[in-house]
């Protein structure tokens, strides 16, 4: 099968672009294919199971340079240490996609770092990518996971994997740090007319940038509409496509708490559930520092420029969450009230996310005691569901939007243990039920039950470098 392959990215760009080879790999094993994604590609998948696995591992790519603010310290010179883009290509609807490695190997940017991925962290990325994707939040996707039948040596030794990867782009708000920071001003605009003529075309600098905020805040809201939580929101994870992008510390919320957090590495909570719309509007300002030059020759001028388009962001989150709320409580009209007080009901009261809004659809239809049991404060729910009832809720309109299984952390940390050890069952079993989210299904019980509580308050996830 020929494939072609584009270098848009590497001709706009070559100074953060470094030509590179995958390591080899040479007893590749396919443990996860995502056909339906293959087909949109025009990627025959029987031809990749059979012939195509080298495909899927290796290759002649570039490394990509970028910058980023990890954890709030900027450091000027990451880029893909054990990644490759492979090239673009056209799918089937006439998108340019890039076709993306993790895992491949050492590159220049590799800082230390042992250039590989093992088999637990790429299938998480895998189940986790394609049920935001079955969720409707705009995200990355993986095409494939492979093993390498290398050793993969963290704390322990690990079986090896590589991650194809596909996105609309893999430009972040790193890589306009990165060419700031070059001081090349005709690099920086480079760098802003192919992002500009890949996701917005047409549009000048300070509309790519407004663009940009509007789909960052609409990302951040869907997020927290599903009880996302990203965990390491860097400068450097944070696309200009307005895709979610690296699926490392990630987890979903179980227990209803904007404190949340679960990744090891985050000690102080600056990732936590309830920072990430500040966080993202942070990591804006950062972008549009890098941008500054492009909007005025003036530094006066270009910030005043800016920051209108930059203070647009609380406008834009509040009305994606407000209208996503709107549409899990299946109601209209001003519903911020009501809403406050049962966020603060379900805090109290240590109520899981994902359940509530779920039986909350039964409610609707007349059942109320499987969402009111998951309180202990049965007056102040009864209260509020009062309250609810009068604006007539839509079951029906719930049920499509309020899921019942998204990839619970007990249930990925079982599929990734078992699939490390060679057993893809519990895998592809919980595959199945993250991306059909919506509406219950017979004998998927088990896959829509919360977390055993001691599982929920010693869990932690990590970066898996």
């Amino acid at each position: 099968m020929n494939i072609s392959l584009s270098s848009d990215f590497a001709d706009a760009v070559p100074e953060m672009a470094v030509s590179w080879e995958a390591a080899a790999v040479s007893e590749p094993e396919l443990l996860a294919l995502n056909e339906p994604l293959a087909k949109e590609l025009g990627l025959d998948p029987a031809w990749l199971r059979a012939d195509g696995l080298p495909f899927l591992v290796s290759g002649r790519g570039v490394a990509q340079a970028y910058a980023g603010h990890q954890f709030g310290g900027y450091s000027p010179r990451l880029g893909d240490g054990r990644a490759l883009l492979l090239g673009e290509l056209t799918d089937t609807d006439g998108r340019l996609r890039d076709l993306h490695l993790k895992g491949s190997g050492r590159t220049p940017f590799a800082r230390g770092g042992d250039g590989l991925a093992a088999v637990g962290p790429m299938l998480r990325e895998y189940v986790v990518s394609e049920a935001m994707h079955a969720l409707g939040v705009p995200t990355t996707r993986a095409l494939a996971v492979v093993s390498t039948g290398h050793v993969v040596q963290r704390e322990e030794p690990l079986a090896g994997a590589v991650l194809a990867r596909v996105a609309a782009s893999h430009l972040r708000v790193g890589s306009f740090q990165y060419a700031r920071n070059t001081g090349d001003l005709d690099l920086l605009r480079r760098l802003a007319d192919h992002a500009i003529a890949r996701h917005h075309p047409g549009s000048t600098y300070l509309e790519f940038f407004s663009h940009v905020v509007a789909a960052q805040a609409s990302l951040v809201a869907q997020w927290m509409l599903v009880g996302f939580i990203h965990g390491v929101m860097n400068t450097d994870n944070m696309t200009i496509s307005g895709e979610t992008i690296d699926y490392g510390p990630c987890a979903f919320m179980e227990a209803y708490d904007p404190t949340t957090k679960y990744s090891s590495i985050d000690h102080q909570g600056r990732y936590a559930y309830g920072n990430q719309p500040i966080i993202a509007e942070w990591n804006l300002a950062r972008l549009a520092e890098a941008l500054l030059p492009l909007f005025a020759d003036d530094q006066d001028e270009a910030v005043s420029l800016a920051l209108p388009a930059l203070r647009t962001f609380d406008a834009h989150f509040e009305e994606a969450w407000i209208a996503g709320m709107r549409a899990k409580l299946g109601v209209s009209g001003d519903v911020l009230p009501l809403l406050k007080d049962l966020l603060a009901l379900m805090h109290e009261n240590h109520v899981d996310f994902t359940s509530f809004f779920h039986l909350l659809g039964k409610a609707a239809r007349g059942d109320a005691e499987p969402a009111r049991s998951l309180f202990l404060d049965l007056a102040a729910i009864d209260a509020w569901l009062a309250r609810w009832r009068q604006l007539g809720p839509d079951g029906g309109a719930m049920d499509r939007v309020n899921p019942v299984y998204v990839p619970r952390n007990h249930l990925v940390e079982e599929a990734l243990a078992a699939g490390a050890d060679g057993d893809m069952g519990p895998f592809d079993r919980l595959l199945k039920a993250v991306t059909s989210p919506f509406g219950e299904r017979p004998g998927l019980e088990y896959f829509a039950a919360p977390a055993p509580q001691d599982f929920s308050a010693t869990y932690r996830t990590y970066c898996g470098t």
